[in-house]
């Protein structure tokens, strides 16, 4: 058995979607661009793509800008924000993505902003008061803070920062990859500045994402070209990915409360599992709670198997896929585990579901992971006759 549990780096494309982009890459393949019929209707799908995503965050197609992924949509949003109002101070966590914390390092390093991270505690439960506090004691900031941690699966209050950054005129940027799928999103009632979504989280296609820009405005384009999405965005559009990446969120969107049970059963089901089959077994962060992280995101840290093997390399070879942290720090120690000072002398694995898992797939994962620990007290009882 195949069992895939490293979906918070990427899902399987849905064949639900890949017909939907189909037609877009060998019919309707014209460039966007073009004023002729094929352009047109290679146009035509780009804006109704626009107009659904829109409408999924109840906002306007004006402040949907389609990009690369998320890495580029968080680039864009930081940079422009940073530069479009002059701000000198970004205030953000240890917690973030490395495409929100590496684009704000290089701004400190040019000398553009002062970098400052909030406080967390050993769960990384980040200081809601320390925000205000410093938003009190400075005119203009930029703030960013991401509503599901990719890592440990932490759920932010993100309605809660955004309503702090608003009262006291910062901008807020969330970075929503992982949640943007899960969670409904009105943008009238959630008052954040920019929003994030990258399609191949949701069983879309890879190398395309989305930002959403309250203020479209600011926007200063990272990539200089032609005058594609308004100019804010240089480059040949990627029709079929944005056919898709619309056709995935739609899905998703579609199925929300289905998505939520099932994934949020299956993760209620391996905790559960792990603990009675593996002494010492602890959840990093808050993914344990399920009140508190995504449904979707697992992490766990096991003790050292007598033999030494590591789980990870373990797994692989019964082909179960998971991952040590996030796919984008797998050959690098996590940054977030660092910060919430996980034991080091214990193994971390991530675990991350889909619609598509399944219990069968659960029992057979943790079945083989605890097996690593009964070959091992086998040897040792064998070694002690």
């Amino acid at each position: 058995m195949k069992v895939y549990l490293d979906n918070a780096a990427t899902t399987t494309l849905s064949r639900t979607v890949f017909q939907a982009m189909e037609p877009y890459l060998f019919e309707h393949f014209g460039n966007p661009s073009s004023a002729h019929q094929q352009g047109r209707a290679a146009r035509s799908a780009i804006e109704t793509s626009r107009a659904t995503i829109a409408s999924l965050l109840n906002t306007t197609p004006d402040t949907i800008i389609f990009t690369s992924g998320g890495t580029e949509a968080d680039n864009l949003a930081i940079i422009s924000a940073i530069r479009a109002h002059g701000i000198k101070l970004a205030i953000t966590s240890n917690l973030e993505h490395h495409a929100v914390l590496n684009t704000l390092k290089q701004l400190e390093k040019a000398g553009e902003i002062q970098l400052l991270y909030l406080k967390h505690d050993a769960r990384g439960n980040i200081s809601v008061a320390q925000l205000e506090r410093l938003l009190e004691a400075n005119d203009k900031a930029f703030v960013s803070l991401m509503h599901g941690n990719n890592e440990i699966g932490n759920l932010n209050d993100i309605h809660q920062f955004a309503e702090v950054c608003k009262s006291y005129g910062a901008i807020f940027h969330s970075d929503t990859v992982q949640s943007i799928y899960q969670y409904q999103y009105d943008t009238q009632l959630l008052k954040a500045d920019f929003l994030v979504g990258s399609a191949h989280k949701f069983h879309g296609p890879k190398g395309v994402g989305f930002l959403y820009a309250r203020n479209p405005e600011i926007i200063r384009p990272l990539i200089n070209g032609g005058a594609q999405e308004r100019g804010l965005r240089s480059g040949t559009e990627n029709v079929s990915g944005i056919v898709g990446l619309a056709e995935a969120l739609n899905l998703a969107q579609s199925n929300l409360q289905h998505h939520q049970q099932h994934v949020s059963n299956l993760k209620e089901k391996m905790i559960n599992d792990l603990i009675s089959k593996i002494p010492g077994i602890k959840f990093n962060g808050n993914s344990g709670n399920k009140r508190l992280s995504l449904p979707s995101v697992l992490s766990v840290s096991i003790p050292t198997a007598d033999n030494g093997q590591s789980p990870l390399s373990y797994l692989d070879q019964h082909q179960i896929y998971a991952s040590g942290g996030s796919a984008c720090s797998s050959k690098s120690v996590s940054h977030v585990l660092n910060a919430i000072g996980t034991d080091s002398s214990q193994h971390t694995i991530r675990f991350s579901f889909s619609t598509l898992t399944t219990a069968e797939e659960i029992e057979y994962a943790v079945d083989k992971l605890s097996g690593l620990f009964v070959k091992s007290a086998l040897k040792e009882v064998h070694v002690m006759c």
